[in-house]
């Protein structure tokens, strides 16, 4: 997420209300998780497992819970607990706008949309050319899609990231200030629901097709041409490459990534990234052909009892 315009080290310290190590002038232009961060961006980290991974990324300013050795061209906000302050940040850059309408005024739909009654479109939102939006679809706040795109009934573009902190007394959740970004030609089934990023972009591409009942979550990018079959599950931070085909019920765990082309058979748990070009099969997921031979023997195996206990 990029601010509206550049703030200084010291403007974010006092919106916080924490101490800060470097120049006070220092550039700060927006902020992301580890992932997405790029120069300018606050990246924050409470664990000393990933210091070393924070302080080594492409972010500039740190927003950290211990005061380290900066590294050269880099700020430090120092604060004692800095999920809460990302979310302060968070709130005071992106803050929650109240729907007025059921299609807000701030919303922008191309030439030949339909809409159709009893769908919901946040504040900021903007529908290219020649969709069709089927009844009681909710997009959320600063959405984006592209031209030619289909939404059926009951799809959900935007809920909040499942993202939360273990503390004493509950889940401290994350508040997200990301977006949707829905491409040209996508067609999305009834009922999905599609997380907002974080702090980035949920990126479905071009000519994309989604079945019924589909979930993505948030920052997840799925990429051109992919077929995903109904009851699929994909969780936050994904990278799908181009033309995958992910049947029903598969489900697969976070930051991880799928290779172009590659194919995932029904019910297919996937545990670790997949090399493109392959198909899939089972749980945790393999290779098509290995998993089938591991059930072959598998199915071998009270027959070779029998033979063994005949043996005595």
């Amino acid at each position: 997420m990029k601010f509206l315009q550049p703030h200084t080290l010291k403007q974010i310290a006092t919106i916080i209300d924490c101490q800060f190590v470097g120049a006070e002038d220092f550039p700060v232009l927006g902020m992301n998780e580890i992932h997405v961060v790029t120069p300018g961006d606050i990246v924050f980290v409470d664990h000393p497992k990933y210091y070393d991974k924070a302080l080594q990324s492409a972010a500039t300013v740190v927003l950290i819970n211990k005061e380290v050795e900066c590294p050269e061209g880099k700020a430090l906000l120092i604060s004692d607990d800095p999920f809460r302050d990302f979310n302060k940040l968070t709130t005071y850059f992106k803050p929650f706008e109240k729907a007025s309408s059921q299609i807000s005024s701030t919303a922008k739909i191309g030439e030949n949309t339909i809409i159709q009654p009893g769908t919901f479109i946040g504040n900021h939102v903007t529908i290219g050319d020649n969709c069709l939006i089927h009844a009681n679809v909710a997009i959320y706040d600063h959405t984006i899609i592209g031209n030619n795109v289909t939404i059926h009934s009951g799809t959900v573009l935007g809920g909040d990231a499942f993202y939360y902190k273990n503390r004493p007394e509950g889940f401290d959740k994350l508040i997200s200030g990301g977006r949707v970004v829905i491409e040209d030609d996508v067609d999305l089934g009834a009922l999905c629901t599609i997380d907002k990023g974080v702090t980035g972009d949920t990126t479905i591409k071009k000519g994309t097709k989604i079945d019924n009942q589909v979930h993505v979550g948030h920052d997840t990018v799925i990429g051109e041409k992919c077929l995903i079959a109904s009851q699929t599950g994909i969780a936050g931070c994904v990278v799908i490459e181009n033309e995958v085909t992910i049947w029903g019920q598969a489900g697969i765990t976070s930051g991880i990534t799928i290779g172009e082309k590659a194919i995932i058979s029904a019910q297919s748990g996937v545990s670790k990234s997949l090399a493109g070009h392959k198909s899939y099969f089972g749980s945790p997921a393999d290779d098509f052909r290995k998993k089938y031979k591991e059930l072959a023997s598998i199915r071998l195996i009270p027959s070779i009892l029998e033979k063994l206990e005949g043996k005595k």
